[in-house]
Formats: structure tokens, sequence, C-alpha cells
């Protein structure tokens, strides 16, 4: 979230002085946009990684410190609970072989991690939400020891005023709460990073909306939490509800803090912080000493720290990003991808994703001309509730009006598209063919990682119960990521 936080409390006076950073910064974005040449250059793909550890039985092992303590890696930290770890992945651009640099992050970070848990008795899982998890799991003794997370959890229920609350429909229903945002913690993610040059951040952005639904629903990885069957995609339920700062009981209107936006954006980058400020209340006070106006208008790049740790604390599944490195430069991060099953199904989700995106994003605006941005945004819901299955509006052609097709269709009708997005984009062939014929095997098949778990939880559950099966189904799903092959190709009879 950039700036350290070693503090929980804040005074109404660092809030206000926060605000007015907030409206400093965003003119200072503005006059640096206008910036010729600001920031052009190179597409990159950059990614983050959250993990699990776990014990010996599969359940999960709070020990992230201990870990981290044990790795000299810098791209490994810890996040919100103790039994959480993030690969921070180095970039590379998007011009050649970005697939197989980022395979090449990850298979080194989880090398380097899995020897650190080792010396903890751990093992990693690297799965959208565990199966294991029991509610004392996310209670707030679990929380990693950081004053970021205390302080983010306190601002939160300063706000809301009342327990968090996670309600969420589905084959079981789901109704729980807690005291704090540990449940948070049971997501865990792969978060792509896309650099794109401002004048093309509009369009790009847009499409990234468009193709999350249909990479979503061929990439579903968390069909249960606290042993409820639920979405094929739970985590977008329960991160949403997990942060949520709105009570129930009356109190303040307030936006979502995890949303999937408001509407198609218009002109750039900017209208995306400028919502952000203008809807969301400030969580953390923090002040750098950086004055943006001044340090732009003496000709150097600002840092923005005030602006960018608030956009840390608005999660929406698609969010802009501002970077002052390299001179600065906007990134698109893709929030809505599962971590898992097998390095290579996230490679090829990463894939569908990207391409789709960058397939749609040269006639983005006549895409969106005849689709209503609701349509996306039931969409995106729809693919995380029923994956492939899920009837979405989608428009037969740019410029027209969307029609009902399932998931699965558009997966399919769409990985040429997403072929000749990479390819335009410069991917070498021989990097992203084999990528995309694992999304079409596996929407083709109807085994994604969510469809795969769900079978053998069905076929151990007589046998061994829920709890038993879900164990179970955690060491077969362990075993089928170590045998790196595709989710599609996993077998469900033991």
């Amino acid at each position: 979230m950039g700036l350290a936080i070693d503090r929980e409390q804040f005074r109404e006076e660092e809030y206000v002085r926060f605000r007015e950073r907030l409206e400093g910064s965003l003119l200072a974005l503005r006059e640096l946009l206008a910036r010729p040449g600001f920031g052009v250059g190179p597409a990159s793909l950059g990614a983050e990684l959250e993990l699990f550890l776990i014990d010996a039985a599969g359940r999960p092992l709070p020990r992230n410190e201990a870990v981290l303590a044990a790795t000299l890696d810098p791209r490994v930290t810890v996040e919100l609970d103790r039994f959480n770890l993030e690969c921070n992945l180095r970039p590379a651009r998007l011009a050649g072989r970005p697939f197989a640099a980022l395979e090449r992050e990850i298979r080194e970070a989880l090398a380097e991690v899995e020897r650190a848990a080792r010396t903890q008795e751990g093992r990693l899982a690297v799965i959208g939400i565990l199966p294991t998890l029991r509610p004392e799991d996310l209670q707030s003794g679990n929380m990693s020891d950081f004053p970021r997370y205390r302080a983010l959890s306190a601002a939160l229920q300063r706000l809301r005023l009342e327990p968090f609350r996670m309600r969420i429909h589905g084959a079981e229903p789901l109704d729980v709460t807690c005291d704090d945002v540990t449940f948070e913690g049971a997501n865990t993610s792969l978060q792509l990073h896309l650099r794109v040059d401002p004048q093309a951040f509009a369009r790009t952005f847009n499409a990234v909306q468009m193709a999350t639904a249909p990479a979503l629903a061929v990439a579903g990885n968390s069909p249960t939490f606290l042993g409820h069957q639920l979405w094929e995609e739970t985590r977008v339920a329960l991160f949403k509800q997990a942060v949520d700062p709105r009570a129930e009981a009356g109190g303040p209107r307030r936006e979502p803090r995890v949303s999937f936006g408001t509407d198609w954006v218009a002109e750039g980058a900017f209208e995306l912080f400028a919502e952000n400020v203008a809807l969301h209340e400030p969580l953390l006070p923090v002040l750098s000493d950086e004055e943006p106006l001044v340090r732009l208008r003496a000709g150097a790049v600002p840092r923005l720290e005030e602006l960018r740790l608030h956009q840390g604390t608005v999660w929406r599944w698609n969010r802009a990003i501002y970077d002052w490195a390299e001179g600065g430069h906007l990134r698109i991060e893709m929030r809505a991808l599962p971590a898992g099953p097998s390095v290579v199904d996230m490679l090829a989700n990463a894939a569908f994703l990207v391409g789709l995106a960058l397939g749609l994003a040269p006639e983005a605006d006549a895409w969106t001309r005849g689709f209503d941005f609701e349509c996306a945004h039931r969409n995106f819901y729809r693919a995380a509730q029923e994956g492939l299955e899920a009837e979405l509006l989608w428009p037969p052609a740019p410029g027209q009006a969307p029609v009902r097709a399932t998931a699965r269709e558009l997966v399919l009708r769409h990985v040429p598209l997403a072929r000749e997005g990479l390819a335009r984009a410069g991917v070498a062939r021989e990097e992203h063919e084999p990528l995309l014929a694992v999304i079409e095997a596996r929407a083709a098949s109807g085994q994604t990682g969510a469809a795969w778990q769900r079978s053998v939880l069905a076929a151990l559950e007589p046998r061994l119960g829920r709890s038993g099966a879900l164990a179970a189904m955690l060491e077969r799903y362990l075993a089928g990521t170590a045998s790196e092959a595709p989710v599609h190709r996993w077998p469900v009879a033991p």
C-alpha cells in the first residue's frame, strides 16, 4: 500500500490533512498525465501470487513470519493472516516471451518459499480458498502481527460499527460473522499487472472489464468455504463482504470498497483515481514528506504516495495503478483470477485474460457502445456464481446489442480473439498457443479447478464425511498441482 504504517489510531485532523493531500495529488496527477510522453513505454506483464501455508494434516499453518525470516527472497512478503504469504513477481516485457518469464518467476518463488516452509514443518497450497479452513482459523489472533493490518481492520470497524457479516447464497448457504477483517485472508489470488500507455488506458481498461467475466468463468477454483459448497469462485462474494464498511442496520450510505466499478471509463485513468477519492473515505491517513505539486512543477515525477495508499484500500476487481518508477507509468491491475490449480493453469488463465482484453481493446469503444455497463457488471457476478454454465450477455459483434450465451460458448468463441490480441502485442506464437490450447480444452471438458473439487468431494464424502472428504480432496489437489498437469486432465476417481 505504499507508505509504511507504523500505528493503528489516527486523529481527526490527520484525516483532514490527508484529504487535502489527496486533492493536491489529483491535481498533480492530472498535470502529469498531460505532460507529453509521460508513461509511454513498452508494455509489460507482472504478477502477485498469494499462497496458503499448511501443516502435514492440510490445516492452515500460522507461521508466515517465521517462514519469511527463513527466506532471503525479496519477492516474498507476508499477507493479512498468519497463514498467508505473497510473492511479488518481477515484470517482463509483453513482446516476446512474457509467460515463460512469468513461469520462471513463479517456479523460483514457489521453490524458495517451499524450502523456507519446510523449516517450520510446513507446505504450500496454491488454491483460491483453502477447503480445510474452520471459523477458529479466522479469528483476530490469526491476523499477521503488523501495524498496517491492525490499522486497516480498526479503520474499517470504525466505519462499520458492527461485526462483519458473510452471507453467501449457494448450494449450501453460509451466514457467519467476524469482529475484524481476518476473513479476507481466506482468499488467495493471482493478480496481474499490465503496463499501458496513458493514451490507450481507457479502451484497454474497458476491454479488461469486458474480458474478466469469461476469463473468471473458465478459471474458477474456489467452490467451498468453511465446509459449505457455494459459488464456483466464492472469493468474489467473500472478499467483498469481508472488508465491507457498510453497516447493515442504518448508518451513513457508503459504497462498497470491493466492487466491479460503476461505469465504462470515458477518458482515462484519472477518472478512476478521482472517483475513488470522491466515493471512499480515507482509512489510513499517513502523510509523506512530499508536496506533489511542488515536486511536479520542479520538473520531477511525484511519488503521489497518499493517492497510492488510498487506492490500495479500494479493492476494485480491476484497478488503475500509478507507479512513479521508471519515470512514472500506469498499470491495470487484474485482481479476479484465483491462485492455482497448477502453474500451467495460472499461465493459461493469464494468457486468456490478457489476450482477450488486448483483442477487444482496438474496438473497445464500439464494443461498449451498445453494451450497457450493467451487463458487464452482471456478467462478472454470474460468472463467479456459476462458472462455465453461467448465462452471460455479450454483443455478437462490436456495436451490436448483447445476446445471451453461456460462458463456455463465449470462451471457446473468443480464444481466437485472445490469440490475435497476444500476437498483435508481439507475444511469440509458440508462447501463447499451448496456453490458449489449455483454455480450450478446459472449457470443452468443463473441468475447471472448482468443478474438479466438487466432483472429488462428491466421490469422497459418502465414505469420509464432509470434513474428512475436504482434507482428502486437498491432498489429491496438492498431488495434482505437483504433477504439473493442467486441471482438465486431473482424474476424479481415486
